[in-house]
């Protein structure tokens, strides 16, 4: 097994995970297996009890690990299939170690950060590389792992101790090192700064690590005198110093890479330059090719409660940009902070609920996402309510869907009190209730997580069309409220149609309005799986409509033929405020256009 490391130094959110991401791409193009790990250093077992505010979105895996978004990346960058196991933190490991210290492993020996805990971490990185992700058998030829933080940080000690070790252990010619860096550019004088760059490796050198390539975060391209002061001081070859410049989307970072050949210096690194085929970007290089093209675009409604962070919706995000490429259309999304659509915001803001009104009219279709807590809720509500009575396509996800089970029980069953527990837990009429099987007491791991199957109860559907008229389908799920079950029967007198449901016939998991050109809930997460060359169908289904406002035909289903060179193990990655993509100024954010209200978010790709 070889290893590639990736670290970060200076700042964080410099794009460790694209670099990482396009680093697995760069080595798959040359015909190898590859892996992926990603190292977080927090004290949490997992990212799932985390804000949105503090790491972004939660991602989730089919075993139902709620892990850090950068497993997503690599997810859709490689086309793999990732286990919890492949997102370690602190927490995993000292948990790890205590369970063994109680348990009487280590003989009654004093257990300490070295030798106990640095080995743990070599066990773990050992272990799990060996697992294979991408369908086949056998272990992968090459495992890329991020280390998350800046080198210097205390919490990652532990891990830069037990990397140092394992990369003399594992020996010469089966370890790289890529460290990312930033080479800022001062606008007083217009010159490359390579000081910040030094200390940083000076730093990973003095903890045991030495960078056997650079790759330089720059707002243009490094300067050859600059790569070679980085070199002289750095003490790493010109050839190996990289510079990751600006570019409009992240389908270039690959490219740059290459084109820099980064392939060369790591497969020199690890030996293998004897087995390694030309990188074969042909199809990468049409993709970006066919996108360039889309001149129509189409506008999505995001309405949401954390509309001023990208990253809480980064799937969802993607999700939309690989239907939107199926269907030939640049993507706009407009952010809508649910609050301002409610009456209150019109009083005490009215511009700002102006605006929202605005967008949300304006829009081609709407999305109302998951989500937790009851801030925003009669937005969504009233978002929910617009989509169906002026026929606007709309698709709402997990939370979005028992948005419009609750709006619908209010405006056509007239049960104007009805609500969620999780928002009122004395309503008389509560159409979404705590799952029984839910713990109320722990927070973290006690959702419904993971992949579920859905069976499909009516056949002549807009959902089961969309996904090849299957007879189930199996997507992830994140949540611990349900559609009540003793409102079924009056729902569906009513006209709402639940299409979809577990395999028990009583929870609820997609529902359709048939009447509406299209407005389906979904109780799971289809954007976790969505691939550009195989996107989302439901979310296939939203674009479609949204584009002519017709009914979604079959032909639209689950095995859609999309423009020639749009490649199925690639994915195109957004901007993100945790540096996962790489803005151009006045460029959108890596394929997706944006507008909002003015409350400080990026406008039209200018943040």
């Amino acid at each position: 097994m070889k290893y590639v490391l990736v670290t970060g130094g200076v700042v964080s959110g410099l794009g460790k995970g694209v670099t990482a991401s396009s680093i697995g791409v760069l080595l798959q193009a040359c015909g190898f297996r590859v892996t992926s790990i990603k190292i977080d250093p927090y004290l949490n077992t997992d990212a799932g009890t985390m804000s949105p505010f503090e790491h972004g979105e939660v991602f989730v895996l089919d075993d139902g690990g709620e892990v850090d978004l950068d497993l997503g990346n690599y997810e859709r960058f490689l086309d793999l299939k990732l286990t919890r196991d492949n997102n370690i933190t602190t927490g995993k490991i000292y948990q790890s170690v205590i369970a063994k210290e109680r348990r009487g492993d280590y003989l009654g020996k004093t257990v300490q950060v070295v030798p106990h805990i640095t080995d743990a971490i070599q066990e773990w990185i050992e272990r799990v590389a060996q697992i294979p992700v991408d369908g086949k058998e056998g272990p992968a030829d090459v495992c890329v792992i991020e280390l998350g933080g800046t080198i210097g940080d205390i919490e990652s000690m532990p891990f830069i101790e037990a990397l140092g070790q394992f990369s003399y252990r594992v020996g010469p010619g089966n370890f790289c090192l890529v460290h990312v860096s930033l080479v800022p550019v001062l606008n007083v004088v217009g010159e490359q700064k390579t000081k910040p760059t030094q200390h940083s490796v000076r730093q990973l050198r003095g903890l045991g690590l030495t960078p056997n390539l650079l790759a330089c975060r720059s707002s243009k391209e490094l300067d050859d005198n600059v790569k070679e002061k980085l070199s002289q001081f750095c003490h790493v070859p010109s050839s190996s110093i990289l510079t990751l410049y600006d570019v409009p989307n992240i389908w270039h970072i690959p490219l740059l890479l290459r084109d820099q050949k980064a392939h060369e210096a790591i497969l020199k690194t690890l030996n293998l330059r004897g087995v390694a085929t030309e990188p074969n970007f042909k199809e990468w290089i049409a993709t970006t090719k066919v996108y360039d093209k889309f001149h129509e675009s189409v506008r999505i409604a995001m309405v949401g409660k954390y509309t001023n962070l990208s990253d809480a919706y980064l799937s969802v995000l993607k999700a939309l940009l690989h239907a939107s490429v199926a269907c030939n259309r640049k993507l706009v999304v407009d952010w809508v902070p649910a609050e301002n659509l409610e009456d209150d915001t019109s009083k005490e803001d009215p511009d700002a609920h102006k605006a929202a009104w605005a967008l949300l009219k304006g829009a081609n279709g709407i999305l109302v996402p998951g989500g937790f807590g009851d801030r925003g809720v009669q937005g969504k509500i009233l978002a929910a309510k617009y989509a169906r009575e002026n026929s606007v396509p709309f698709l709402g996800i997990c939370l979005g869907m028992q948005i419009a089970v609750i709006e619908f029980s209010r405006s056509v069953l007239g049960l104007h009190d009805a609500n969620s527990t999780e928002f009122d837990a004395k309503t008389k009429n509560p159409c979404v209730i705590f799952m029984p099987e839910g713990s109320k007491t722990h927070m973290g791991g006690t959702m419904r997580l993971g992949s579920r199957r859905t069976y499909f109860h009516v056949a002549d559907c807009k959902s089961a069309k969309l996904y090849g008229n299957a007879h189930f389908v199996d997507e992830r799920h994140r949540h611990r409220y349900e559609v009540n079950p003793d409102l079924i029967s009056q729902l569906e007198s009513a006209g709402l149609s639940f299409v979809g449901k577990d395999e028990t016939g009583k929870r609820m998991e997609i529902v359709e309005l048939p009447s509406h050109p299209f407005f389906i809930g979904a109780q799971f997460h289809p954007e976790f799986k969505s691939r550009p060359g195989k996107p989302s169908p439901l979310f296939l289904g939203l674009i479609t409509a949204a584009c002519d406002r017709t009914v979604v035909a079959a032909s639209k289903g689950y095995n859609t033929k999309l423009p020639k060179g749009i490649l199925g193990s690639h994915s195109p990655m957004l901007k993100t405020h945790n540096g996962n993509g790489f803005k151009s100024p006045n460029s959108p954010l890596n394929g997706v256009y944006t507008s909002t209200t003015a409350n400080g978010v990026c406008v039209d790709g200018s943040c």
